[in-house]
């Protein structure tokens, strides 16, 4: 009991830290559909507890504001009426010093809860624990974004400057063979995973290879260099509609100056693009394109399979990745020959790595009962799978059967892509 309380009282007040620089005004806009104020994610965090929790499992509790179930919902259709996910930036009251006196009122609440012996109540507050840091994720993203449509590209965080990336100390990208016949995945252990990532099944796989590390700026410039945004015979149909229509031309937050050098915005402003990082903000078609690009030079380059994904993952850790552990100026790290070796780098954090697989159910998947089982199963429409977390992914809240999903025109998120091929 005093694990997960200690998790829940971190996790907590680092949901809070995060937020800290950010004005009312910085917490209440809204950038576009896709991302939610500042204000909102932490109110809907508490929501959450105050839902599944607080309302249904502890004795006499009294909701904080009976009108806070409308403006927080977010996708629930079983818990009734809710604000349109588009105008979440309308809500200018409650104001932000209002959403943390709730998130605290709720914190004192969930103290007793949080010495229950009910493993049904436990498996829940795990869950909301989780929830929250998919929030904290969330949140980083969508401040990035907002930060982003300010002509003056303002931090978020400080930070000190970097010295300009030495291409020489770029990792060559190689290949490692991956199993082939059948195979495991899905989760299938003692601790937390959502319903998505299980049942654990067998599948097969084909000969094939990974790359041994995600697919760099530098690597992805050269596909911009060569006309990559300008050639259909690389891209998928809609894929090459989004990038007519929307005028693509680099990644989101590239930005080109007056003598074709780019720089890129981060949580800490605008900065030179380091070259060695893995690139970052790229939506599914441009991962695919970029993948029928670079089969040029590495004939049957294709993106992985989620199980060829996650079969050369399974008995690696996150332990040293680059995960989110305080409020600072999360971005993807500078690959290094000096962190090289012969196996496979930057599996976990860093960047979400597209997948070629639709986000669909496991053989034998049911969603739980009630509400929460609203919140993967509805989902597996339309959506592909991305793997291994990101900078802005929470310690200890990734694993290899984690089962992320957007959509392909997506890359406000922290995606990028490592390659596969056919042997």
């Amino acid at each position: 009991m005093a694990v997960i309380a200690e998790r829940y009282r971190a996790t907590r007040a680092l949901t809070v830290q995060l937020c800290a620089p950010l004005s009312d005004a910085d917490a209440t806009v809204q950038s576009m559909e896709d991302a939610s104020p500042a204000k909102w994610h932490l109110a809907h965090t508490s929501w959450f507890f105050e839902t599944f929790l607080l309302r249904d499992h502890l004795t006499d509790y009294a909701l904080y504001d009976a009108q806070y179930p409308f403006l927080f919902n977010s996708y629930y259709e079983a818990e009734g009426a809710r604000h349109s996910r588009a105008r979440r930036g309308m809500i200018t009251r409650p104001t932000l010093d209002d959403i943390l006196a709730y998130r605290a009122y709720v914190d004192t609440a969930m103290q007793q809860l949080l010495e229950s012996q009910d493993d049904a109540v436990l498996d829940l507050i795990a869950l909301g624990i989780h929830h929250e840091q998919q929030h904290q994720e969330l949140l980083l993203t969508d401040i990035k974004h907002l930060f982003a449509q300010n002509p003056l590209y303002p931090a978020v965080y400080a930070s000190k400057p970097q010295m300009a990336a030495d291409k020489s100390n770029r990792p060559p990208l190689h290949w490692i063979e991956g199993v082939n016949g059948i195979v495991e995945i899905g989760y299938d252990g003692d601790g937390f995973s959502f319903d998505c990532e299980g049942p654990r099944h067998q599948t097969i796989l084909t000969p094939h290879a990974l790359a041994n590390r995600p697919v760099s700026n530098g690597e992805y410039y050269e596909f911009i260099a060569d006309g990559g945004y300008q050639n259909p015979q690389y891209w998928l149909s809609d894929g090459w509609a989004w990038v007519q229509s929307e005028k693509i031309t680099a990644p989101l937050y590239w930005e080109c100056d007056d003598q074709g050098a780019y720089k890129a915005f981060r949580l800490d402003g605008l900065h030179p693009l380091d070259s060695n990082a893995p690139v970052t903000h790229i939506s599914l078609y441009e991962a695919d394109a970029f993948a029928s690009w670079a089969s040029k030079k590495w004939p049957g380059a294709r993106l992985p399979t989620e199980a060829e994904w996650e079969s050369a993952a399974q008995n690696l850790t996150d332990q040293h990745g680059n995960l989110l552990d305080a409020a600072k100026p999360v971005h993807p790290a500078s690959a290094s020959a000096a962190n090289g070796g012969t196996g496979f780098q930057q599996m976990f954090g860093d960047v979400w790595e597209w997948t070629g697989s639709a986000f669909r159910p496991y053989p034998g998947f049911r969603a739980s009962d009630g509400a929460v089982g609203e919140y993967n199963g509805k989902f597996m429409s339309g959506q592909f799978v991305l793997k291994g977390g990101s900078c802005a992914t929470p310690k200890g809240h990734i694993r290899a059967s984690y089962r992320n999903f957007f959509y392909p025109h997506q890359r406000w998120q922290f995606t990028g892509v490592r390659l596969a091929r056919d042997l």
